[in-house]
């Protein structure tokens, strides 16, 4: 798979296109938080990220419907595995470790990671 890597502006977009799945530009402006950017701020970024193969669109006569190409769960699933490689020499374990220890999780927590670990072995 294609690593997808997103800017502060594009991740912002793309939580808007995700919630939304399907959107005018001016429902995306609608949608974007103050300060709100221009439109052809927002026109530009969205033509990147089309280069990027991250957004596709629709044309109804003048006007384009986006909706992102790439799914949330394939990018955070992207980011997860990339920060646990940066930052913890691609262990998984190291990772659960700092995680857990850090957290501040309380013991039902910790308990309900169990339970999904142990369903993970009986797998």
């Amino acid at each position: 798979m294609k690593e997808i890597k997103l800017t502060d502006s594009e991740k912002i977009l793309m939580e808007i296109l995700w919630e939304k799945k399907a959107v005018f530009m001016k429902d995306i402006l609608d949608a974007y938080p103050e300060p709100k950017p221009a439109p052809t701020t927002t026109a530009t970024l969205l033509k990147r990220m089309q280069n990027k193969e991250l957004v596709g669109y629709k044309l109804y006569g003048n006007s384009r419907e986006y909706y992102p190409k790439v799914e949330k769960g394939e990018y955070f699933k992207e980011e997860m595995t990339s920060m646990i490689d940066r930052f913890f020499n691609s262990s998984v374990t190291q990772f659960a470790s700092f995680f857990t220890s850090n957290a501040k999780l309380s013991q039902k927590q910790l308990k309900e990671l169990r339970d999904i670990i142990d369903d993970q072995i009986e797998e």
